[in-house]
């Protein structure tokens, strides 16, 4: 069962998600505590966690850096409209995507639906792949269990950071565009002023190491996208 839990101190905003996502197939939870919002998403099992910033006991940054410790949940932020800090931060922290306030549900609904996907594609890849392992210089990349690891240490990477790096890995040596990057790796369409994929690379390079045998690990073809280097050591 889809099963989201929602931690927003805005009773309202709770009572409407829960209705509209209700009548979209999720059985929804709602929290209105920052603390208690994340011991419940450690206790029990969701597919999605939606998350304020703004919240009372424990604010959302504090929140999804508890649940970072030790879980994987795809984590949707809730932020100020405009606030491109908290955008950035939330995504620093390990947020899959963010939506700004006040939003649509519709678009909410949207941005589950695409963190679904991703998912979706990934386990699916990884069923029927005969490739196995991919491995580029130090980086060993696990589809079986979503599994990363740099001259044979584990990298704890988020689910979008794993799907990301596994874009970046099959087209090793190739340039992808950032629109090609997001549909991949966050399962929508590039919008205007939309950075998020950025901040994706950004936390990779610090996970994987900037540099690799003297040349830099994931390269900004600037006006363009990314590229992933072969650099052998």
């Amino acid at each position: 069962m889809n099963r989201i839990l929602v931690i927003d101190d805005d009773t309202e905003l709770c009572e409407l998600l829960s209705d509209y996502l209700g009548g979209e197939g999720f059985l929804v939870e709602t929290v209105n505590h920052g603390t208690e919002g994340a011991t419940q998403a450690l206790e029990q099992e969701y597919t999605l966690v939606v998350l304020d910033v703004m919240l009372p006991g424990m604010s959302g940054f504090d929140v999804l850096r508890r649940i970072r410790e030790t879980s994987k949940v795809p984590v949707i932020m809730l932020t100020a409209r405009g606030d491109d800090v908290d955008r950035i931060v939330g995504l620093e922290l390990g947020a899959d995507d963010y939506l700004p306030k006040p939003f649509n549900p519709r678009e909410l609904i949207a941005r589950i639906r695409a963190v679904q996907r991703r998912m979706d594609t990934s386990d699916s890849g990884t069923r029927k792949s005969d490739d196995g392992e991919l491995r580029v210089g130090d980086i060993v990349l696990c589809p079986t269990n979503r599994s990363v690891k740099r001259d044979g240490t584990t990298v704890e990477l988020t689910s979008v950071e794993f799907t990301l790096l596994t874009v970046l890995l099959k087209q090793a040596g190739n340039v992808i565009s950032r629109e090609e990057l997001v549909e991949k790796a966050l399962g929508r369409r590039l919008s205007a002023y939309d950075r998020s994929i950025d901040v994706h690379v950004s936390a990779l390079r610090k996970k994987l190491g900037k540099e690799y045998a003297g040349e830099e690990r994931i390269k900004t073809i600037r006006g363009i996208g990314y590229l992933y280097t072969r650099a052998e050591a």
